[in-house]
């Protein structure tokens, strides 16, 4: 035996099961389990293309996560290696979601995709639901999928979007943008973040939260986040808004005032909004709101207290504003949500449907 061979037979013998050949932190698919296939296109960026392996694969065996070409055949990288992805552009006709992760995109393209992309995105059955990361969009968009809509890709790319795709509005601000039936996504990250959010959407934030542990990122950056755009730093001597944020995180019960902010900002409320802004890309009503509803789901997936209660604890006036406000985001009145999600939301696939 080499020195090498006996040096990974001891790490292996010191790891235990972990290490052996085959080990894998995700179970199996379980029966039935949502079809995701993730179509990897020439020029495809790798890091982006593990990722709905590597997050819808965490969801405890809710989803079978599979990758396919647009002809069967290896897929070369924007790196110095190929892929070789298990599938052909057949096994998209069984997909619930299908994710096109970034490929290169040639400058001087006209935004006509590759023949063979378009042929075998033709294979999506209707009702299944479709996702791009970063230049993913640009396949949407050359197919006609996106017109008329929202959708966003890479800060750096949107000038370029928006010239090939004029039918699209193209929002270069956010982190992904969801139409329940498309989703569009930006670069790198993000791709983690939307496929977080396809978890939650489907099973709940508590399953969602699990998966973000096993995956070791944040588990919740909401869509409507900035992408981090190349922007002139602040001063130096200025305080962020990170500090003040996190106080109210502890105190979301109360009827936190912009005035109350700043003042634990030790800045003029002026200077507070405009600066929460360039840091979190929302104003702080607005985030105020979304991290009382973010908590408020959580309750009513986790608890049993009365809507009238979870109001409280997250500071909302009352029920009729969360009724409200979660209408608003999700479609769905509290009680049709928690119904949802107690019902088969945390073990079958869908989002909560609207009443």
């Amino acid at each position: 035996m080499t020195t090498v061979q006996a040096g990974r037979a001891d790490l292996a013998t010191r790891a235990g099961p972990a290490a052996e050949p085959g080990c894998r932190m995700s179970p199996a698919p379980r029966p039935g389990a949502h079809k995701v296939v993730v179509l990897a296109l020439d020029g495809v960026y790798p890091f982006e293309l593990g990722i709905p392996h590597r997050v819808l694969g965490s969801a405890g065996g809710r989803y079978e996560v599979v990758s396919a070409s647009a002809d069967g055949r290896p897929v070369r990288t924007d790196s110095d290696l190929a892929v070789t992805p298990g599938h052909g552009p057949e096994a998209l006709a069984h997909a619930d979601t299908v994710v096109i992760p970034p490929y290169a995109v040639p400058w001087d393209s006209a935004g006509v995709p590759d023949p063979r992309a378009l042929a075998a995105l033709s294979r999506v059955r209707p009702g299944a639901r479709l996702v791009s990361i970063c230049t993913g969009a640009f396949l949407l968009a050359g197919a006609g999928l996106l017109d008329g809509r929202r959708a966003t890709t890479h800060w750096a790319l949107a000038g370029r979007f928006r010239e090939l795709f004029p039918r699209v509005e193209v929002d270069p601000d956010v982190l992904f943008v969801d139409h329940g039936d498309v989703l569009t996504s930006a670069g790198a990250a993000s791709g983690v973040d939307v496929c977080l959010h396809l978890v939650r959407r489907d099973h709940g934030s508590e399953v969602a939260n699990q998966v973000a542990r096993l995956c070791v990122v944040p588990p919740y950056r909401d869509g409507g986040q900035a992408q981090y755009i190349e922007r002139p730093l602040p001063p130096a001597s200025t305080v962020g808004t990170g500090p003040t944020r996190d106080w109210a995180l502890r105190r979301l019960e109360l009827p936190l005032s912009l005035d109350e902010l700043a003042a634990h900002a030790a800045m003029s409320t002026r200077t507070f909004a405009r600066r929460f802004r360039e840091e979190t890309g929302l104003s702080p009503g607005r985030w105020l709101t979304q991290q009382r509803l973010r908590r408020a789901r959580h309750l009513l997936e986790s608890s049993d207290l009365p809507v009238e209660r979870v109001a409280h604890e997250v500071g909302f006036a009352t029920a009729t504003s969360l009724r409200r406000h979660l209408a608003a985001e999700a479609g769905v009145v509290p009680s049709t949500y928690r119904r949802t999600f107690r019902a088969s939301g945390r073990d079958g696939p869908g989002a909560p449907e609207a009443r």
